[in-house]
C-alpha cells in the first residue's frame, strides 16, 4: 500500500503529525509512506524516521501533483484539509481519501461568541479520527522527534546541561507572544542562566532583553542556529519557558518541563503541548475570565482591545515560581 500523508505548515501543525506518521508505519509495516509539505519546512522533516519520501510544495500546485500523480497513491491522508489540499487531491483522483474535521464552526462559535463547544481533545487525537477507516489508531506514546547529533551546550556557551532555562521568545503573531515588559519582569525572578530562542525576526527584542537584564547570565540564540540545532537547545534544557508556538510543539517530544504562556489563544482549541505518557511537567498559564478571550483562533499584530489583558495580567511571580 502507497500513502500520501499532506500537511502544508506549520511548525507545530507539523510536529504533531509525527505520532500519526508512526503509527501508520509501525501498524502497516508494508506501506510506503510519502508526505507532502512546503519546501519551507523541509529540516523540519527529517526529525522523523517514519517517512520514506518527500514532496515540496514550492509555487506551482501543478508541478507537484504532476509528480504526485505518477505515484499512484492507494490512500491519501489530508492532514491539513483547506482548499489549496482539497484541489490537489481532487487531481489526484485516488479513490481513498481521508480529510482531517478542523472543526471550523466550533473554532467560529467559541472565537465570535464565546461558546466553547470544542472537544476535549487533543488535536493528535482528531488527526487519529482521519486514518481509524485504513486501521491505524494512536498508541499512546509521547511524540518524537529525532536529532542525529546534539550540540555540544557546554562547548558552546559554557553552561551545562539541565543547568539553563531555554526561552522561546517567538510567536507567528503578536497577540500570542509574551510582551517585552512582561518577559523580563517574568525572568528577572530566577537565577538559572537563560538562552533565547526564535527566529531572526526575533533578534531584536532578544537584544532588548539582554540589555534589561544585564546582570544574568543570557544568551541570543535568536536566529543563530537551524531549527533542529534549536530543538537541542530545548532538549537539553532543564526547562522551557515558550509561548503558545512551535518551539513548545517540539519541547513537548522531550523529557524536560514546560512552563507554558497563553495570550490570545487558549488550550481548549486542542493544541496544547502534547505528551499522553506524562514524561515530565507541563504547567499552562492563561488569564481566566476575559470576555474578549480567544479573539482568534490564530492570532493578530496588535490586540483588537488595545489592553492586551491576557498578556499583561498573567501572573509573573507565579510563573517564576514553575520555572
Amino acid at each position: 500500500m502507497k500513502i500520501l500523508v499532506i500537511r502544508f505548515s506549520s511548525i507545530g501543525d507539523i510536529v504533531l503529525t509525527f505520532p500519526v506518521i508512526r503509527c501508520i508505519k509501525e501498524q502497516l509495516p508494508d506501506c510506503q509512506l510519502h508526505y507532502v509539505t512546503k519546501s519551507s519546512f523541509s529540516e523540519l522533516i527529517t526529525a522523523s524516521e517514519y517517512i520514506d519520501k518527500t514532496y515540496f510544495l514550492n509555487k506551482s500546485l501543478s508541478e507537484l501533483t504532476t509528480e504526485l500523480k505518477e505515484e499512484k497513491y492507494d490512500v491519501v491522508i489530508d492532514l491539513h484539509n483547506n482548499i489549496r489540499s482539497r484541489l490537489l487531491t481532487k487531481k489526484l483522483q485516488t479513490k481513498k481519501i481521508y480529510r482531517f474535521p478542523k472543526l471550523n464552526f466550533l473554532k467560529w462559535m467559541y472565537v465570535r461568541l464565546k461558546i466553547n463547544r470544542m472537544p476535549e481533545i487533543h488535536v493528535v487525537d482528531r488527526y487519529f479520527e482521519t486514518v481509524k477507516s485504513i486501521g491505524v489508531i494512536n498508541d499512546r506514546k509521547n511524540n518524537e522527534f529525532f536529532i542525529k547529533k546534539d550540540l555540544d551546550i557546554f562547548s558552546l556557551f559554557g553552561i551545562k546541561q539541565k543547568k539553563y532555562l531555554a526561552v522561546a521568545i517567538g510567536a507567528q503573531f503578536a497577540t500570542k507572544q509574551i510582551p517585552e515588559n512582561k518577559l523580563v519582569e517574568i525572568l528577572s525572578k530566577t537565577n538559572l542562566p537563560l538562552i533565547l530562542l526564535g527566529g531572526k525576526m526575533d533578534e531584536l527584542l532578544a537584544e532588548q532583553i539582554c540589555k534589561l537584564l544585564s546582570q544574568k547570565t543570557i544568551i541570543n540564540a535568536c536566529g543563530k542556529f537551524s531549527l533542529i540545532e534549536s530543538a537541542s537547545i530545548l532538549k537539553q534544557a532543564s526547562t522551557v519557558l515558550t509561548n503558545d508556538t512551535g518551539l513548545m510543539h517540539i519541547a513537548s517530544c522531550f523529557d524536560v518541563p514546560i512552563v507554558s504562556v497563553w495570550g490570545n489563544t487558549t488550550p481548549s482549541f486542542g493544541m496544547f503541548a502534547y505528551r499522553p505518557e506524562k514524561n515530565g511537567s507541563i504547567i499552562n498559564h492563561e488569564v481566566q475570565g476575559l470576555s474578549c478571550r480567544p479573539c482568534s483562533k490564530i492570532g493578530f499584530k496588535t490586540c483588537p482591545k488595545g489592553h492586551f489583558k491576557c498578556m499583561q495580567l498573567q501572573d509573573s511571580t507565579r510563573i517564576a515560581n514553575d520555572l
